[in-house]
């Protein structure tokens, strides 16, 4: 960096990249990785979450990884928002993640053996 040009020219690419990603329209698989997540085994099932969309080439569905949300007895903890719909789902593993991938993001159908909230009996 030289100038306080190229420091605007870095700023601004770094904004593009983080509205860009706040604009999915799509499907949003969000994972928590906060430290409760992480040593519940949240990293493969982000993976595994990553590889089902590489692997069906599917542009409108994103995985972010988030912080703490808030429940470390029941994490892994996975959220599907799907337009106005979110889905919470807990203690998922790498088999759990590939249902919900398959049956939920894919298929449509919410997987209940997993699900918390008003799917939930």
């Amino acid at each position: 960096m030289k100038s306080l040009d190229d420091l605007k020219k870095i700023r601004d690419a770094a904004q593009s990249k983080v509205t860009m990603r706040g604009k999915n329209d799509g499907t949003r698989i969000l994972v928590g990785m906060a430290t409760c997540g992480i040593s519940a085994g949240a990293r493969p099932v982000m993976n595994k979450f990553v590889e089902g969309i590489a692997e069906n080439n599917l542009n409108d569905v994103t995985v972010t990884p988030v912080g703490c949300i808030g429940e470390c007895a029941i994490e892994p903890i996975v959220e599907v928002l799907q337009g106005e719909e979110r889905t919470t789902y807990c203690r998922v593993d790498v088999e759990a993640a590939e249902r919900i991938f398959n049956e939920h993001v894919i298929g449509g159908k919410v997987v209940l053996d997993y699900v918390i909230g008003k799917y939930r009996l």
